[in-house]
């Protein structure tokens, strides 16, 4: 399931508790320990039998801040937590015998677990969703952290320096696995096509897209040319593609051979069969990935204790396309544990979003980590990072 942060759980999913008035009525049959039996009604129409149907259960702000305060403490000690220690470390207000049923309920529900006996308790998956979807906060980077994210980015030289200094900006920043997806130049256009004479039979083709990728040929010409022939077709080309997007200029460029003038059509055919291979062929599956020893900063129960298929997973491309998932100019993805599509990753967590000038989003990017991750921290700098990226291609 891929869910945009801030959304609310999907309602064929939620069912709202019965009211505690309701719970009272239906248990007031009898006068003889009324009060009792209010009091266990509370706690028996919160874990009810929706449940066991499958169904989610809304829960009451208290029961919400007992979750919130389990992952935030979890996220940072990669210790189980107790009920005595939520007590002393949050403000909850009631008394550590409430916060035990609290606890009681939210893992009936299926919102945390006991790893194992005499343990304090976890979240689960699905205690992560609800944190992320309903209770985090976004935590916004401080003016330094902007700063230091605009200069270390802003010092790129070309496109591959700008793709490697946001790779292992996204791994420092998170401690996580960074992906960086280099720009696709089928959602790019045409900025300039130069053709450099090489010999009177050689020529080297050279497209640079707005995004700053650059893509070179070797073009072998079917008979000598001379320089300024060579000038003519360079002008022809690129009053004719620049400023085009670069999957719409297939039939352009074909129509480039009927443009070209009689003796220089078959140097243009020839020109015109490269470029259309430079656009087909188009390299999307360019990517960058740093950060692999973050994984081993986590705690046992991190990676159900091996972390040799998910290192096996990221050595393939396509997984590491699949991660970024289909590129979306205004959605950040979170993946949670058994939500990604990849066997060998469902320990983990994915955060990605796109990337790209202005409302043009030409590539993506992400992060990758156990599903004990601090999601407000890392949602933060995978978004600045995106948008410094972008604004950065759009400057230059």
């Amino acid at each position: 399931m891929e869910v945009t942060v801030g959304a609310q759980i999907n309602r064929r999913h939620t069912t709202h508790l019965p009211s505690w008035g309701h719970c009272a009525q239906r248990d007031h049959r009898g006068r003889a320990g009324v009060r009792r039996r209010l009091a266990l009604a509370t706690v028996e129409c919160q874990s009810s039998h929706l449940v066991r149907q499958g169904v989610t259960v809304s829960l009451d702000d208290r029961k919400l801040d007992v979750l919130r305060a389990i992952v935030e403490d979890y996220v940072a000690t990669q210790e189980p937590v107790g009920s005595k220690a939520l007590v002393e470390r949050h403000q909850l207000g009631v008394s550590p015998a409430t916060v035990r049923n609290d606890m009681a309920v939210l893992e009936e529900e299926g919102y945390i677990r006991q790893p194992h006996t005499s343990a304090g308790r976890v979240p689960t998956d699905r205690g992560y969703r609800l944190f992320v979807d309903r209770l985090s906060r976004v935590k916004p980077l401080s003016p330094a952290e902007r700063r230091a994210i605009e200069r270390f980015l802003a010092g790129a030289l070309d496109l591959d320096d700008v793709v490697h200094r946001t790779v292992r900006l996204l791994a420092q920043l998170t401690r996580q696995v960074a992906v960086v997806q280099y720009p696709s130049l089928s959602r790019s256009s045409v900025r300039h096509l130069e053709l450099v004479p090489i010999s009177t039979t050689r020529v080297m083709l050279v497209m640079i897209a707005d995004t700053g990728r650059v893509e070179q040929r070797l073009v072998e010409l079917p008979a000598p040319v001379a320089v300024d022939a060579v000038t003519d077709l360079r002008r022809l080309v690129n009053e004719r593609l620049v400023g085009k997007r670069l999957s719409d200029a297939p039939p352009l460029v074909q129509a480039l051979v009927e443009e070209a003038s009689p003796d220089s059509r078959n140097t243009m055919a020839t020109i015109a069969s490269v470029l259309l291979e430079t656009l087909v062929e188009r390299h999307d599956e360019r990517i960058a990935l740093a950060g692999r020893a973050n994984l081993t900063r986590g705690g046992l129960l991190d990676f159900q204790g091996s972390l040799r298929p998910i290192l096996e997973a990221l050595e393939e491309e396509v997984v590491l396309l699949k991660l970024l998932g289909e590129i979306d100019a205004d959605t950040l993805r979170i993946r949670i544990g058994d939500e990604n599509e990849i066997d060998n990753l469902r320990s983990t967590s994915v955060v990605s979003t796109g990337y790209g000038p202005g409302a043009t989003i030409v590539g993506g990017l992400g992060v990758l980590g156990p599903t004990r991750m601090d999601y407000p921290g890392t949602i933060a700098t995978v978004r600045a990072v995106a948008r410094y990226v972008g604004d950065l291609l759009g400057n230059n």
